[in-house]
């Protein structure tokens, strides 16, 4: 091997992780395609009835004017979800930049709303203040969304879903807990589901089950942050993953089991 060769290397390398961060993002686009386009057609009806309504010969002023409150509702709806499904597919960005992790939080429930509701999955939010970290906006959204589906996945049954946002001054780091009350991670499993192509989950009824990079992108993403990621899991109770991002630029990446 030449030295250029060995010099290749670490290019390949960063190009292939990235070839990876996009599948996986599509991988995420594909699995909220259902809902969203389930989610489009109700409001596409709902503005079909208020727009029949508004123009009924028999129609008030005032029912008019509902009708058009309506469809304005239901139009910025529309345009809220479109918009923060394309700023996630597309956005290709490695620029840090000081973002504010509850409103990414909010990005990611905004595409996960239908998806969750239709699956019985009651979300509750606490944000204890609203962190800034310098981080790769859309990187760090895909590990929120890769989150809140593997922990929508893990209540098969409905259940509840909780956000946590705070900021830890001593330590100088955000944090963002997801917690679920689903089935939970077995001991030996948990010291796995950070390692590539490992997986917990079972085929579903079309036969489709989990790559086993959607945890291991997170922890790369989180490691090129300096970061930490944290997971706490009881068989039967439910599982919380804690994502720890530096206020500052730091070094120490950490990946946690426990």
């Amino acid at each position: 091997m030449t030295g250029q060769d060995v010099m290749a290397l670490p290019t390949e390398t960063e190009q292939l992780r990235e070839q990876l961060l996009r599948a996986q993002r599509l991988s995420s686009v594909g699995t909220l395609a259902s809902s969203v386009a389930h989610e489009f057609n109700n409001i596409l009806t709902t503005i079909i009835n208020y727009a029949k309504l508004g123009l009924r010969p028999d129609s008030t002023e005032a029912g008019r004017l509902q009708a058009l409150e309506k469809i304005l509702k239901g139009s910025q709806r529309a345009a809220t979800v479109i918009s923060s499904m394309l700023g996630f597919a597309r956005n290709q960005s490695t620029q840090r930049d000081l973002t504010d992790l509850a409103g990414l939080v909010e990005e990611v429930l905004i595409l996960t709303e239908k998806d969750l509701s239709k699956h019985h999955v009651h979300v509750e939010t606490k944000f204890q203040g609203r962190p800034k970290a310098p981080v790769v906006r859309g990187q760090i959204e895909q590990i929120l969304l890769n989150l809140v589906i593997n922990a929508r996945q893990a209540m098969p049954r409905g259940g509840r879903l909780t956000i946590d946002v705070r900021e830890n001054t001593a330590a100088q780091m955000a944090e963002v807990r997801i917690s679920d009350t689903g089935v939970g991670i077995a001991p030996e499993q948990l010291r796995m589901i950070f390692e590539p192509f490992y997986t917990t989950k079972d085929p579903d009824e079309h036969g489709h089950g989990g790559s086993g990079l959607g945890l291991s992108v997170c922890r790369q993403i989180i490691e090129q942050h300096h970061g930490r990621i944290r997971v706490e899991s009881l068989v039967g109770k439910g599982s919380r993953f804690t994502v720890k991002l530096p206020l500052k630029i730091s070094a120490g990446p950490v990946c946690e089991a426990g």
